[in-house]
């Protein structure tokens, strides 16, 4: 067991989810890495989930509950796009983007409360995204995925709040990952020029305040929705 809190981020095997599990590392927390592929990460300790399937996620909390003990950060980062207008959506683009993003995240958040309610207290905390209130052409899927993150994170406030367990949600904008790097130069200017900041994130300032949430001092914020997105929702 470890002597240390643990803290499992999902879909960290790159990107933003790298950057918060390495941050959480050095704020010194045991931290399991969590993705459907289940490579190993070095430096981390492991495990395979799929978040779309209930049994997958209940194996790797068990796992890791018998070798290293009880998740007290869980951060649900795991995530996809299907982009598309929605003229050309179809219902399994839909539906496959929410049981990712929006059903996947209930799966882990709802199996991690069982340890957390165990424990008193917790950090339930959803990547969620800027175009979650601003919405987004052709991203209808995944402005619903990460919107409904907001409704399910409050409601977990508020069920959960008793118990010292918080729920928020970090809202990143645009941020340079391998997802945007595919943007061309023209689309990839005129995001700039929408941002107040005049500029993408770097996945370390999401993971700071990610940080920040999982901390001693965030331990009076709950149901909060923290943009990190240069000003372009300016607080939605």
């Amino acid at each position: 067991m470890s002597s240390k809190s643990i803290a499992l981020v999902t879909g960290a095997n790159r990107g933003i989810g790298l950057s918060i599990a390495t941050t959480l590392a050095n704020d010194g927390f045991h931290v399991v890495i969590a993705s459907r592929s289940g490579e190993s990460i070095k430096g981390f300790d492991n495990v395979q989930m799929d978040v779309t399937s209930s049994q997958s996620v209940d194996d790797a909390f068990a796992l890791i509950e018998s070798k290293w003990g009880i998740p007290e950060v869980i951060v649900c980062n795991a995530g996809k796009t299907k982009d598309t207008l929605v003229m050309r959506m179809s219902d399994e683009d839909f539906a496959d983007v929410l049981d990712t993003n929006l059903t996947g995240a209930f799966r882990v958040a709802k199996r991690a409360t069982k340890g957390l309610l165990k424990l008193k207290k917790g950090r339930l905390i959803f990547i969620g995204s800027v175009v979650a209130l601003l919405g987004s052409a052709g991203q209808v899927n995944y402005a619903a995925s990460k919107s409904g993150l907001v409704g399910m994170a409050r409601s977990f406030a508020r069920e959960l709040g008793s118990r010292g367990i918080t729920a928020n949600v970090i809202a990143p904008g645009f941020v340079e990952t391998d997802m945007t790097a595919g943007l061309d130069e023209k689309r990839r200017s005129e995001i700039a020029d929408s941002i107040p900041l005049a500029r993408f994130s770097n996945p370390q300032e999401i993971a700071d305040v990610v940080s920040f949430i999982a901390s001693n001092k965030a331990g009076y914020i709950t149901g909060a929705v923290i943009p990190v997105d240069g000003g372009l929702g300016m607080g939605h």
